[in-house]
């Protein structure tokens, strides 16, 4: 009998068991340590924007006429000085043309050396009264044309020559080659850029402004530059120009920023970036690792002072920083934030608040 009733004991002792187990208390839930920060006045909030050294005037360089590249002589990268050659179009065209143009002038000059001496005899015989005025008119007019037409054909002799002359490309001052655009036997047209020139002299730094905080930024603003071959030096500089329409494509606006010491050593191409300090533009910053977002809006946890849970709260933020980012709405100076880990918090729950130096922060209750 004991054999047969066992299988149905056993299942009933089990659920018995089980029951007991869930009518216990549950295993209280450890409370996580978070490191919490205050947010900083905007005093201590600085903007970053990457950028690349330029040359203050940067010339782009292209023929006058338009014609067949048959020479190349130098490339992007090449330093060169004012007047030297940097290419040349086929000659054969320009020089046709110089050749008509100096056979026209030829032969307005014989036609003026006939009208003048039939001017001359015509004036022999007025004087003589053997020939009418109305005739001497005509002959004198036919003169006068032909001088007229000696002096136009002239004129278009120099236009050719000096057009055989911009068959050669020179560059305009002393310099560094930034770009070239064109091949040996591209045909080109007049005013289409070759080379862009980056003249020696001051140095520059190019960035782009994001178009949402355009209004914080001013010509003449004052702001740091650091070069990347001297990351531990940091330059002062100013906001020289500042781009009126923003790119088509980035939607950013390009701003130049120029060096108040005229001797840095920047070096064309080198990589920098632009430090702007931000003083009563932005309320309070908070660091990078304290933010996060969910479908595009950001939010921070927020410490309840009260039972010490964190609450999800939605901010708005502005440009980020080298290490901080602004909050322009949803924060307050008093707020305690959860400054790591906020990926793994969720809504009400409870942390122990600790400083970085993992000690453990009183958190006062705003009355």
């Amino acid at each position: 009998m004991l054999r047969h009733a066992l299988p149905r004991i056993l299942p009933l002792t089990l659920a018995v068991l089980l029951a007991a187990c869930g009518n216990g208390e549950q295993a209280q839930t450890s409370i996580r340590p978070a490191m919490v920060v205050q947010p900083q006045p905007a005093a201590d909030s600085v903007e970053a924007y990457p950028g690349e050294v330029r040359a203050r005037l940067e010339s782009e360089l292209a023929f006058r006429i338009g014609g067949k590249i048959s020479k190349r002589l130098v490339d992007s990268g090449a330093r060169v000085k004012k007047d030297q050659a940097l290419a040349e179009l086929d000659p054969e065209d320009v020089r046709l043309q110089l050749e008509a143009a100096r056979a026209q002038v030829g032969a307005a000059e014989a036609n003026l050396k006939l009208v003048r001496a039939e001017r001359d005899r015509y004036q022999t015989l007025l004087q003589r009264q053997m020939i009418s005025r109305s005739q001497y008119d005509t002959v004198e007019n036919q003169y006068r044309a032909g001088e007229a037409r000696v002096k136009q054909i002239r004129a278009e002799f120099n236009v050719a020559n000096n057009q055989a002359g911009y068959a050669v490309l020179r560059s305009q001052a002393d310099g560094v080659i930034a770009s070239r655009r064109v091949e040996v036997g591209q045909v080109v047209a007049a005013g289409q850029t070759v080379f862009t020139l980056a003249a020696d002299g001051e140095r520059e730094v190019l960035i782009s402004l994001p178009e949402q905080s355009i209004d914080r930024f001013k010509i003449g603003q004052t702001v740091a530059v650091e070069l990347w071959s001297q990351p531990d030096k940091r330059f002062p500089g100013r906001i020289r120009e500042l781009s009126p329409a923003a790119d088509p494509q980035s939607r950013t606006y390009a701003a130049r920023v120029s060096f108040a010491d005229g001797k840095v050593p920047a070096e064309l191409g080198q990589s920098a970036r632009v430090f702007v300090q931000l003083n009563g533009e932005v309320p309070l910053s908070v660091p990078l690792s304290a933010l996060t977002a969910e479908a595009g809006a950001p939010y921070v946890w927020v410490v309840d002072p009260k039972d010490s849970t964190v609450k999800r709260r939605p901010v708005r933020i502005g440009a980020y920083g080298e290490d901080r980012v602004p909050v322009l709405e949803g924060l307050s100076a008093d707020d305690w934030v959860v400054a790591a880990g906020v990926q793994v918090l969720r809504e009400g729950q409870a942390v122990h608040p600790v400083d970085r130096s993992n000690r453990t922060v009183k958190l006062v209750a705003k009355e």
